[in-house]
């Protein structure tokens, strides 16, 4: 129902439309958090049918960003039988995995109850880089730099250039801007080895640091500022 008759205390306006009462109303102008026209309201203000009233409450950011070192055992999606995903090993509560990081593998992964970041981050058009570190079975052959770089052919499918640190005679770590299933242990077999340990260690800016598995630490600050950022999703 529209108020009475104007010109009128913003208080009065306030309690009429249902907003707050004379008193809550008084409260949250002295807040700071009623707008007339763009500007701060005060107390006793009078206001006429042609201003436009807000109030601008102050909210806590409703999205909740982690990064959670995945143990081996534990299955991101869809377990089967007596498998256990990460929500039956988390004392957080509505939040989802973005992504997958296969049982056997263990790792970096980010927890979120944002439903935006699951197109931004994993859109195959993306091109977000995600850094793995990788023992394998046996020692790796002279070319196995050159040719995991190149891209490897896998199933009929070509895997696009990345980029390999040799870190030891049977230990690496790959940057991939691509996910498909199992890619990197496809790889390592199409070269003739198996992959003993996978560990993901960065996924963009987020790094997995000194969290153990089972452990995750809340993303904040700077460093998610920049996450966000690069993946064109504001905060608020």
């Amino acid at each position: 129902m529209e108020p009475e008759k104007y010109p009128m205390r913003i208080n009065k306006y306030l309690a009429h439309t249902g907003i707050a009462t004379r008193r809550e109303a008084d409260n949250l102008i002295e807040k700071g958090f009623v707008f007339v026209n763009g500007k701060k309201a005060v107390l006793g203000q009078t206001i006429s049918k042609t201003d436009k009233v807000e109030v601008r409450r102050k909210q806590k950011n409703k999205y909740v960003y982690l990064a959670f070192n995945k143990p081996v055992g534990i299955v991101t999606h869809s377990p089967q039988g007596s498998e256990q995903e990460i929500k039956d090993i988390l004392d957080i509560k509505g939040v989802f995995p973005v992504g997958r990081l296969d049982k056997n593998s263990h790792g970096l992964i980010i927890l979120t109850n944002d439903g935006r970041l699951t197109d931004k981050l994993l859109n195959p058009e993306s091109g977000h880089e995600k850094e793995y570190l990788v023992t394998t079975k046996d020692k790796l052959r002279s070319s196995f730099k050159e040719k995991m770089e190149g891209g490897v052919k896998i199933e009929g499918y070509t895997t696009k250039p990345t980029r390999v640190d040799i870190l030891g005679e049977n230990k690496f770590k790959i940057i991939l801007t691509e996910g498909k299933r199992h890619q990197i242990r496809r790889m390592v077999v199409a070269l003739f080895n198996e992959v003993r340990e996978l560990c993901r260690i960065r996924i963009m800016n987020i790094k997995l640091g000194n969290l153990k598995p089972g452990e995750y630490r809340y993303l904040e600050g700077d460093e998610l500022s920049r996450f966000l950022t690069a993946l064109g999703i504001l905060q608020g």
